[in-house]
């Protein structure tokens, strides 16, 4: 005998997927409910190497392009799944990531050495500038567009694709 269809099985399997959907969307929008609109905040920062950067000054260095905000921090381990994902985004796209309450500059340092990290990495050892863009949680990328206009956030773990189409639709104006 051949199994039947069963449309009872079938509504109920689109019930739970739809719900199972609405509940994602609705933590997303829970955890991204301060991020600003518009213009991105600006922020000055030290790098982990000790060099001062403002964001004014990496959107300055990538004209024309749309730039990633990689937030993450050192005990996250959703980021530590990120980290071959945004090494190589950043041979293609602009990425400055910031080390969110992970530490002082020399720790955020050891870690990334440790990691065979060569990233550029704001160190936001009390937060504050996780704080400007409204984030409560890492990993997370905001996507700024060549104007200095945020166009994405996204928020827990994105793959490799998600990020490079936010970064990609950001450069198409």
């Amino acid at each position: 005998m051949s199994p039947r269809f069963n449309g009872r099985k079938a509504l109920r399997w689109l019930i739970e997927a739809g719900l199972l959907v609405a509940v994602f969307v609705a933590i997303q929008a829970w955890q991204q409910r301060d991020v600003p609109a518009g213009p991105a905040p600006e922020f000055m920062g030290v790098l982990a190497d000790g060099r001062p950067i403002s964001l004014a000054e990496w959107r300055s260095r990538h004209p024309g392009r749309a730039i990633g905000l990689h937030f993450w921090a050192e005990w996250c381990p959703i980021c530590a799944t990120e980290e071959s994902s945004i090494s190589a985004l950043m041979a293609d796209y602009p990425v400055l990531t910031v080390a969110m309450q992970s530490g002082t500059a020399p720790q955020v340092t050891a870690y990334l050495a440790k990691q065979g990290l060569r990233w550029p990495t704001v160190v936001d050892a009390d937060g504050q500038i996780s704080r400007r863009y409204g984030l409560k949680g890492v990993p997370a990328l905001v996507v700024i567009d060549p104007a200095g206009q945020i166009r994405s956030v996204s928020t827990g773990y994105t793959t490799s694709i998600g990020m490079r189409i936010r970064l990609w639709w950001a450069e198409q104006g």
